[in-house]
């Protein structure tokens, strides 16, 4: 069941939506080569719990980290660990924060060092992608016309997108209906009404679409190896159109 919020609840979502993205923002000036993936995990941990937030991934259904770091052919759920980022590499930093009960979701792929132009391409191809899902969003299109739109734009650069995880409504709970494709057919599907909130964050792989779960059961990859990148905005529907809610408070 979707559950269309009031006004003031989409208020009281946007601060916690403001932090989730000023913890990217913050993050930013770290991601270089020699940092560890666990360096980024305490940063993010520390700022979270500094501005009276809480890290929603620890311990959710077991993950044991703050936040997911997903380097290079990792699609998503990447735990951090001690690795180490090197020049060249892409790594995704999903950051989901809950506060005064309620979730912001965000994530962004960022370049490490100089990166060669056809990464630069996936990347910007990921970012533009969900651009345009945005940019389309309003009360009476479909999740498929999301899906579509998004689709369209990166096969067209002959990248693919991942089928197994898409976005998801999103309030007091970490994930709430309706599941958001990343794929799909104009016209098919829900059709949006004012009130409801959810995120949108397409995987777009190099490759092939296809992924695996490694052992960890968390840490999904692509099944040829190649690179993905991953960008992702909470957003609520709005009688005339689309309030994105993670965008930085300044």
């Amino acid at each position: 069941m979707i559950k269309l919020k009031k006004p003031e609840e989409i208020n009281a979502m946007r601060a916690a939506c403001h932090l989730a993205a000023d913890t990217l923002v913050m993050i930013e000036p770290h991601i270089r080569a020699g940092i560890t993936t666990n360096a980024i995990n305490q940063l993010v941990h520390d700022y979270t719990l500094e501005h009276g937030g809480i890290p929603a991934p620890l311990n959710y259904h077991g993950f044991p980290k703050s936040v997911c770091t997903s380097v290079n052919h990792v699609v998503c759920h990447g735990i951090p660990s001690d690795k180490v980022l090197v020049d060249g590499d892409i790594i995704n930093v999903d950051v989901t924060t809950i506060l005064n009960g309620w979730h912001g979701d965000t994530s962004r792929t960022f370049l490490v060092g100089e990166v060669k132009p056809y990464v630069r391409k996936l990347v910007d191809v990921a970012n533009e992608s969900l651009e345009r899902a945005i940019a389309i969003v309003k009360p009476g299109i479909t999740l498929g016309d999301i899906g579509h739109a998004i689709q369209q734009y990166v096969e067209h650069h002959h990248f693919s997108v991942v089928r197994e995880y898409c976005g998801h409504g999103i309030g007091r709970d970490f994930h709430e209906d309706p599941q958001v494709l990343h794929y799909g057919k104009p016209r098919e599907g829900t059709a949006l009404k004012e009130g409801m909130v959810f995120t949108i964050e397409p995987m777009i792989n190099a490759g092939r679409p296809a992924v695996k779960k490694l052992r960890d059961n968390w840490t999904v990859v692509t099944r040829d190896k190649s690179l993905s990148a991953q960008f992702e905005h909470t957003m609520a529907v709005t009688a005339h159109g689309v309030d994105v809610l993670t965008l930085p408070s300044s």
